[in-house]
Formats: C-alpha cells, sequence, structure tokens
C-alpha cells in the first residue's frame, strides 16, 4: 500500500474568532498547489483513492489536482493519527490512497509510521511526503518513498 499524504498549502492566517475551516488558500498557497498537483498528477497512479479534510484551504488544495475526491470528517483539523489509519485502511488495503489534511496529525501520523522517537515529523505547507507499506524478511516495513516541497518544483 502507498500512503501519500499532503498538507494544505498556505492559507490565510487564523485570527481570534475566525472560522478556521472557511480559511481560503492565499495567492501563494494557490501556486503552490498548482505546482504540486502537477507532479502529482504525473506520478499519482488513475486509481488512487483521494481522501481530502472538510476545510476550505484542503478541499481547494485538492481541486488543483483535477481529479475525484470525498471528503472525510476524520482528516479535520481535530482528527488524530488513529482515525486517519483507519480511513485509509493501513497497512492492508490495496493501491494508493492520498490523503489532504493537516498539521499536527500528519506530522505525527509519519512519526509513528516511521518509528520516529519524535512525537510529530514538521511538514511544511504544500509538501507531499509519500510512505509504502511493504513486507520484507516476514517483516512489516513503512518505506518513505518521496518527500516534495512545492518549493523545489
Amino acid at each position: 500500500m502507498d500512503l501519500v499524504l499532503w498538507r494544505h498549502a498556505e492559507a490565510q492566517e487564523w485570527v481570534e474568532g475566525c472560522d478556521d475551516m472557511a480559511r481560503a488558500l492565499t495567492s501563494r498557497g494557490e501556486k503552490q498547489a498548482a505546482r504540486m498537483a502537477s507532479w502529482l498528477d504525473r506520478q499519482l497512479p488513475e486509481s488512487t483513492r483521494i481522501l481530502v479534510s472538510p476545510s476550505r484551504r484542503t478541499e481547494q488544495t485538492a481541486m488543483a489536482l483535477g481529479r475525484k475526491y470525498k471528503l472525510r470528517s476524520a482528516l479535520a483539523p481535530d482528527g488524530d493519527v488513529a482515525q486517519l489509519l483507519e480511513l485509509v485502511q493501513w497497512p492492508g488495503a490495496k493501491g494508493t490512497v492520498l490523503v489532504l489534511g493537516h498539521q499536527p496529525t500528519l506530522g505525527r501520523t509519519i512519526a509513528q509510521l516511521l518509528g520516529l522517537s519524535a512525537p510529530e515529523c514538521a511538514v511544511k505547507k504544500g509538501a507531499v511526503w509519500w510512505l509504502r507499506n511493504r513486507q520484507h524478511e516476514a517483516l512489516s516495513q513503512t518505506v518513505v518513498v518521496a518527500v516534495q516541497s512545492p518549493e523545489m518544483l
């Protein structure tokens, strides 16, 4: 199974009293999303399942990819690693799943799957971490396939 974790691109800053779920991408964020979407579109299989947080900024980021996706409340900013892994059926699902979500959940998921001692891994806005589960000598392993940020494209 391949699990591709994509953090939403740069969004408007949160201010007191603001609806966090309604924050939109900045113009820079729109450019980040477009660059990463172009790269992902060349890499992802056509059969990729795409699951997206219901926040405006993640949906705007997903729309840059131009593929069908499903909104999932378990991926909202207050989601957790267990919910994410259950939703994607890690590690038993077949094929590739792309998750568009938020920090710190994505970083915590990466840290847990890689067995890092830190509680979370930093994930830049608009960046992608591509992880693969494989069986190696009867052990289940998580392998980093790619880490890409929009600034490098």
